[in-house]
């Protein structure tokens, strides 16, 4: 099973995936727990430059084909391998995120990203995609709290740096992909305190058939 997160900056995905990963385990189910950009070696030295602040000044192009290169890697590596282990597979961003941030927002043609996904690596998509969909000033603001406190990396804010347009945008364009794969996206309210959040993806996902989890479980 290939689990995937996505949401606006401080949406809480890194929080949430971490409680699925303890449940499935909890469970009986082996999972592990990666992300976009960075779940490789090699991805974590394209998201240095990918996320860091003084490269304001990327080219789009040169940002989607980065991401490319991260996703190459890591499905090789550590996606495709633990597929083939039946372990679940729970992935902070995805191809997803590359269709809204460099498709929608910064308008590089998502005719040619969707088709480099399906060239380059057979169309892989996720078997369930949970939204944690939340109005993008209260996640910026969750955000800068995290990085303020030091929670969260102040080398790795070039998106939140972003103008408040782009942000709004992002989350337009995910509500846009959700509307479009209701059989495969689930939207959460990320506006909810942490527990709420964490039943509502629980109860999604004992709600899908393809993912049988047996009842009485101790949630």
């Amino acid at each position: 099973m290939f689990i995937t997160f996505e949401g606006i900056e401080g949406a809480g995905k890194t929080t949430q995936i971490k409680r699925l990963h303890a449940f499935l385990i909890k469970n009986g189910y082996e999972s592990i727990i990666t992300r976009e950009p960075g779940g490789t070696r090699i991805g974590g030295h394209i998201r240095a430059i990918l996320l860091n602040p003084q490269n304001s000044d990327m080219e789009p192009l040169a940002e989607l084909l980065l991401y490319t290169a991260d996703r190459a890697q890591h499905i090789n590596e550590i996606i495709k391998p633990a597929l083939s282990s039946n372990k679940t597979v729970l992935c902070d961003r995805y191809f997803d995120a590359t269709l809204v941030y460099q498709g929608v927002t910064r308008g590089l043609d998502t005719g040619l990203i969707k088709k480099l996904h399906e060239t380059i690596f057979n169309n892989l998509k996720p078997d369930i995609t949970f939204l944690l969909d939340l109005a993008p000033e209260l996640g910026l603001q969750r955000a800068w709290k995290d990085i303020n406190n030091g929670s969260r990396k102040n080398h790795e804010t070039r998106f939140e740096n972003e103008n408040f347009a782009f942000h709004e945008k992002i989350r337009a364009g995910y509500l846009e992909l959700a509307h479009n794969e209701p059989e495969r996206f689930c939207i959460i309210d990320a506006s909810k305190d942490q527990d709420h959040i964490y039943q509502d993806i629980i109860d999604s996902l004992k709600g899908r058939t393809r993912f049988l989890i047996a009842e009485g479980l101790n949630l």
